[in-house]
Parts: C-alpha cells; structure tokens; sequence
C-alpha cells in the first residue's frame, strides 16, 4: 500500500475538490442538481481514485485508477467550459480552476507514464 497523501497529484486532487465547491456556491440554485453536482462530484472524483487506487497491488491495477481520475480531470474540464459559456460563477475562480485541472492532467499523464515503465 502506498501513501497516497504523500503524492503531489493527491494534493492537487484535493484543491481542486475544494476549488470545485467554492465555485458553484455561486452558481443559481436552480443548478444545484444539475452542473453544480456534477462538477462537485467529478472535482472529488479526482483525489478518490488516486487514493482508492493506492490500495492495488499491482501496478497495472493502480495505473487503471490513475486513469480514471484523469478522465474526470477531462470530464471536469468540460463542465467548466459549459459553465464558462453559461456564464456561471465566478469568472476568475473559474479560470484559475481550469487552469489547475490542466496541470493535473498532465501530472496524471506523467505518472502514468511512470507506472507503464
């Protein structure tokens, strides 16, 4: 087992989950059960599978976890683009969170990288 909140890509997972509940407290509350949940979910969807992937013996199994959180970091950052283009939120709040999604796609890509070797 390893130590998952040692890892960089935990951390940031982390910021970002909690980036992604700043933001949509700002969004009309008529998308509380729509955008604002799946943001929020796909936001903390992140950090749990790099940790619940942790858990996994072997490093194929823990790679296929590192590979579903890099396909919600995807799924965050095109629901923050829709929210760009509703004009929901924060606008700076907004940006700044795509911006760390992306770095954490590309910290997720390279660790893959590294678990494939």
């Amino acid at each position: 087992m390893k130590n998952f909140k040692a890892l960089k890509i935990w951390q940031k997972g982390i910021d970002i989950a909690v980036s992604c509940y700043q933001l949509t407290d700002s969004f009309p509350s008529a998308e509380k059960f729509n955008i604002c949940s799946q943001i929020n979910r796909a936001g903390v969807s992140i950090p749990s599978n790099i940790a619940e992937g942790s858990s996994r013996t072997s490093e194929k199994d823990y790679a296929r976890f590192i590979e579903i959180s890099l396909g919600s970091c995807f799924e965050l950052e095109t629901q923050l683009l829709i929210a760009q283009r509703l004009q929901f939120g924060n606008a700076e709040k907004l940006s700044s969170l795509m911006t760390e999604v992306s770095e954490e796609e590309k910290m997720l890509a390279g660790f893959l990288k590294t678990l494939s070797r």
